[in-house]
């Protein structure tokens, strides 16, 4: 029997962290979850400021195929997915959620992956695409450097835009995130000031059936598939929970 007959999953939906893209997010899961014989589909992001309604229309359109699905994503991403289905799983049943890197809850106010976004933004409209990407390597690890200058790339004119929209996104409201019902498998790192650990640890605090798995930017950087393994891993502790 395929695995993903046991685990009861129809599809994974992984969506991309604010000015990344579908290439990282299979880098990350596609391994970890065909491992358990489940199929992923990583969206690639609208281009500019539909970023965020570009991911909720492709969670529609995947809904549309019934239930057991798992949602989620990287930063925005997750935060996206777990607003979606805070809404959504009333009417749906989800096989759960894989949050990855959660950077704030509520309005983003002064959280830290706000802030840079921002401030990439203002860059990109002072500089420009290249100065900025320059810019960005000489203050990343080398790896997260190469990763942004691809996917920075690859958004083309809108990339100033969707930043800007991504950093006034509202994440989930402590209510939202109470009110989860599914699994939730939530991955943090311990060493990421962009993502604080505390903001998936709070996450975790809120959801009544979560588990949380930390790992670290240095892992991530020798395997991009770590923080998709931490995520699943979290997930199928959830998932045995009563």
């Amino acid at each position: 029997m395929p695995m993903s007959h046991v685990t009861g999953v129809r599809l994974a939906v992984l969506l991309p962290g604010t000015g990344s893209d579908e290439v990282f997010v299979t880098a990350a899961f596609g391994g970890p979850l065909r491992a358990l014989g489940i199929p992923l589909l990583a969206p690639a992001p609208s281009p500019g400021v539909g970023v965020v309604d570009g991911y909720l229309r492709a969670l529609d359109r995947a809904a549309q195929g019934g239930d057991g699905l798992l949602v989620g994503g990287v930063s925005l991403g997750a935060q996206v997915a777990a607003r979606w289905a805070a809404a959504s799983s009333s009417g749906l049943r989800l096989a759960g959620l894989l949050l990855a890197l959660p950077a704030w809850t509520g309005p983003p106010g002064a959280a830290p992956a706000a802030t840079a976004a921002a401030a990439s933004a203002a860059a990109l409209r002072r500089d420009g695409l290249a100065a900025t990407i320059e810019t960005t390597r000489a203050r990343t690890p080398e790896w997260l450097g190469t990763e942004l200058a691809r996917a920075w790339r690859r958004h083309g004119d809108g990339l100033a835009c969707s930043l800007e929209a991504a950093a006034a996104a509202v994440g989930p409201t402590e209510a939202e995130l109470a009110g989860l019902r599914v699994p939730v498998g939530l991955a943090g790192l311990r060493d990421d000031p962009v993502h604080p650990l505390a903001v998936a640890q709070h996450w975790h605090d809120l959801t009544p059936r979560s588990a949380l798995v930390t790992s670290t930017l240095a892992a991530l950087g020798r395997d991009r598939a770590s923080i998709g393994r931490a995520s699943v891993l979290a997930w199928l502790r959830a998932r045995a929970l009563a």
